[in-house]
């Protein structure tokens, strides 16, 4: 027996047995200050640990397996309050994209490879109020474009006048259509780390707009549209089909791609959401 190693120690190989975990693990965590060995010889560099360290060493490895990262397992280690919150949200949130992907894979399983009616239509230029939010990557999409939307409303909703000359009197979740609202979202063609997301909504001719909104011109031209009835999204399913439509016919097309939100989302259930997906033609190849 070594002098000065206490009987209860067990060498590292023992020791990864018990805790069901590798050495290799067992040095890594000892690295991190997660699991540290009890002793150390200072000759050989062998490692020992504790029998008592067995329930710390498979609390980090139950943690792993359920994809907690390791500077977190530190901090439940260390007892802090609310340190696995933002993993639990990050799971939640990878769950439902995961979901939206599963309803547009079942969705291609059931209609085939997407092949909507597509349509060129003239679009003139129009007077719009745009506000604009950064996502931080793909899967922030969403969140960025509801909150460009409930933005875009908040702001104009007290005008005397919409695109249709009626009454702007109703909130973000509100009617779009009873209230005369012509909302359009803006996405790159190409989706990067950093996506910037706008939302225009369309004005009457010489309507003042608050400071916190800019006012811009939503560019006219020929446009690719197809009608995408179905949840948001899956709309990416429609832009699949206009661009696959354009290319088959030489056609270059230019961003940002537009959804015109026809349907109120507040009283249209998901399945019947009607959105217009329409791509700028800018010239044959």
């Amino acid at each position: 027996m070594l002098v000065g190693v206490e009987d209860d120690l067990l060498p590292i190989g023992q020791f990864a047995r018990l805790a069901r975990l590798s050495v290799k693990q067992l040095r890594h965590y000892g690295e991190l200050g997660l699991l540290e060995p009890a002793y150390v010889d200072p000759d050989s560099g062998y490692r020992y640990y504790r029998a008592s360290q067995a329930r710390v060493a498979l609390s980090i490895g139950l943690l792993r397996s359920l994809d907690v990262p390791l500077a977190v397992i530190g901090e439940v280690l260390s007892g802090a309050l609310g340190a696995l919150d933002e993993v639990r949200d990050s799971l939640e949130e990878e769950l439902a994209r995961r979901s939206r992907t599963l309803a547009s894979l079942e969705r291609v399983m059931a209609q085939g490879l997407p092949a909507a009616v597509v349509r060129v239509v003239s679009e003139p230029a129009r007077q719009v109020a745009v506000v604009r939010e950064v996502a931080a990557g793909p899967r922030e999409i969403a969140r960025a474009t509801s909150a460009a939307v409930a933005r875009v409303v908040a702001a104009v909703r007290g005008l005397p006048s919409w695109a249709s000359g009626g009454p702007a009197e109703r909130g973000p979740g509100e009617s779009v259509e009873g209230a005369g609202i012509r909302l359009v979202g803006l996405f790159p063609m190409d989706l990067g780390e950093v996506v910037e997301v706008e939302v225009a909504c369309v004005l009457a001719a010489g309507v003042a707009l608050p400071g916190e909104v800019r006012e811009g011109v939503l560019p006219g031209g020929q446009f690719a549209s197809a009608t995408h009835v179905g949840p948001y999204d899956q709309i990416g399913l429609t832009v699949h089909a206009v661009l696959a439509w354009s290319a088959e016919r030489r056609l270059r097309v230019g961003g940002p791609i537009r959804e015109v939100y026809v349907s109120d989302p507040a009283v249209t259930p998901v399945d019947e959401l009607v959105t217009e997906v329409m791509v700028c033609l800018e010239e044959e190849w």
